[in-house]
């Protein structure tokens, strides 16, 4: 593993009842890097991010934080560790403001959260980051395109001023200017030092954002190497992501 790994993957096996889903994965994520996790659907890669999360915590092997083991505590805890998630499919809330949903994780309910002074992150900086949103701010998360919405719900992640950055499928359901749009954000978010785990569908984004990739096929990493490195090995393209 990187001896700058901030976070380590070591041997983790999950489960969804019976069913076997990742089985004995091992990955480091370094960081201020970006790490492409890939693969067919039902490989087993959203499970990975939920079993970091915590959301589906795995029956084997370890998943630690800054060198701290997280597998185990409750999502709440390791998302005031400096962990946040991204989710497929946004998760925004329809009914209230982009404002609202930006400010949901410095309420009452979310006791805890890593800001304060000296944060980089607040609903200010945020929406210097984001025009788009500031132009919306009072406007309902229902009313936003589906490019507003990924803004809002990488937003909604920055506010917690996490380290690590789990992003599953940002480009899902998006037209091709905003998906180029979602990698600058990524390269940015980079370039201010977080360090993200990001589940793609969309190779080509992946390819160029990504500083280290892993293809995940039936629970087990079958490849790992450089964005370059898998660009040029058709044979893994074609066998495990049917390029």
């Amino acid at each position: 593993m990187a001896p700058d790994a901030l976070l380590v993957i070591d041997d983790v096996h999950t489960y969804y009842g019976d069913s076997y889903v990742l089985q004995g994965v091992t990955l480091a994520v370094p960081a201020g890097r970006i790490v492409a996790l890939l693969g067919r659907n039902g490989m087993g890669k959203t499970t990975l991010i939920r079993s970091i999360a915590g959301l589906t915590p795995p029956r084997r092997g370890s998943v630690a934080y800054r060198g701290r083991t997280i597998s185990g505590l409750p999502p709440y805890t390791i998302a005031r560790l400096g962990v946040t998630l991204v989710p497929q499919g946004r998760r925004t809330f329809p009914s209230l403001s982009v404002r609202e949903n930006l400010l949901l994780p410095t309420s009452r309910l979310a006791r805890g959260w890593r800001s304060g002074n000296g944060a980089r992150w607040t609903l200010e900086t945020v929406l210097d980051e984001f025009p788009r949103l500031r132009e919306r701010a009072h406007q309902l998360a229902r009313h936003l395109s589906g490019g507003e919405q990924q803004m809002l719900a990488i937003g909604r992640a920055l506010i917690t001023n996490p380290d690590l950055i789990l992003m599953d499928e940002p480009s899902e359901g998006l037209a091709p200017l905003i998906v180029a749009q979602i990698g600058d954000i990524m390269r940015r978010l980079r370039d201010h030092g977080h360090a993200i785990l990001l589940v793609e569908q969309n190779l080509n984004l992946a390819l160029a954002v990504a500083d280290e990739v892993h293809v995940l096929s039936a629970g087990r990493i079958v490849y790992r190497g450089t964005a370059g490195e898998l660009g040029g090995d058709h044979e893994v393209l074609t066998r495990y992501l049917g390029i």
